[in-house]
């Protein structure tokens, strides 16, 4: 089988693809056959040393598509199963998604009902599942208001479009005009301008989903009701640590949390699917690439001007 692996913290030319025989299924751990990845910025920070935790050798990729190759001795699953794969060490601890077919431990491993190609799955195991995630974590009911700061990245575009099926009235911002009209075709009820960390507008929302971070944090939280939910759910900034922060002026009367995504669950995998099959939501993918084209997809992943969406990889 063909796999990617970083032997060394570097440039794409780290990404180099070797031979590997097809791993065998232990009591616990399952082969996988991956059939399509998405691609992420982050994952370009591991390769280039940017995640201490992160000992190389490895195969990067923290999500995956695919079906059971080889089920472990104690799984519920059957060869041929349709399956997706996200965190739980997946491409940190052991090796991820930039290969043929990967050694996986049962309990992150999910079976998924999805009737569309392998790139059209690949668009939502992690990206959809920290919106969804998030969302809930929002604790919003139709009818309430939503703010989605950042809402041309892919985590923005997929909480936009599984707010308006959970019947939430949706801003989305960005902060180039020209991009507004793409959020109002995929649903925004409103289109807000983020301008040098400012939002320019003076709506107040019953919820919001922050995809920038720790400098617009206040300005963020001014534009949250009281008795509404903010939760964080990205660093677009780069930035962690909220600095020079006044509590009582910011947060006073308002809920405020972070969803890591951590902790993935099949009920919630299932309720998300459910969702998305119901009412056919998808987001834009900007471009597909093949396993052998892995360095141009990380470099391509990087692109600022590029077309907005998320970068697929299949393995075919």
């Amino acid at each position: 089988m063909k796999a990617v692996v970083v032997n060394q913290a570097g440039g794409p030319e780290v990404l180099q693809i070797e031979e590997r025989p097809i791993p065998q299924a232990t009591t616990d751990q399952t082969v996988i056959h991956i059939k399509a990845f998405a691609v992420h910025r982050y994952e370009v920070l591991t390769r280039e040393g940017g995640s201490p935790s992160v000992k190389f050798p490895r195969v990067i990729g923290v999500e995956a598509v695919g079906e059971v190759y080889q089920p472990s001795k104690n799984s519920k699953l059957a060869k041929g199963q349709k399956i997706m794969v996200v965190n739980g060490g997946f491409g940190r601890a052991f090796d991820g998604s930039e290969q043929e077919y990967a050694l996986v431990p049962d309990e992150i491993i999910h079976p998924v009902t999805f009737d569309g190609s392998w790139v059209e799955f690949a668009n939502y195991p992690e990206t959809f599942y920290t919106a969804f995630g998030a969302l809930k974590t929002t604790k919003l009911h139709a009818g309430q208001t939503l703010l989605v700061r950042g809402g041309t990245t892919g985590v923005g575009m997929a909480a936009l479009v599984i707010a308006k099926a959970m019947g939430l009235k949706v801003a989305a911002t960005t902060r180039r005009k020209e991009r507004s009209q793409m959020l109002l075709d995929m649903g925004a009820d409103e289109v807000v301008i983020d301008q040098d960390g400012k939002l320019q507008t003076n709506n107040s929302y019953d919820g919001m989903l922050d995809m920038v971070g720790a400098p617009v944090v206040s300005d963020s939280l001014s534009h949250v009701k009281r008795g509404g939910y903010y939760t964080t759910i990205g660093l677009l900034s780069g930035e962690w640590i909220w600095n020079n922060f006044d509590p009582f002026e910011n947060i006073a009367g308002k809920y405020v949390t972070a969803f890591d995504g951590v902790d993935i669950n099949d009920e919630m995998v299932n309720d998300m699917f459910k969702l998305i099959n119901d009412n056919h939501l998808t987001i834009p993918i900007a471009k597909v690439f093949k396993l052998d084209e892995i360095q141009a997809a990380q470099e391509y992943i990087m692109k600022h001007d590029r077309p907005i969406g998320q970068v697929i990889v299949t393995t075919d």
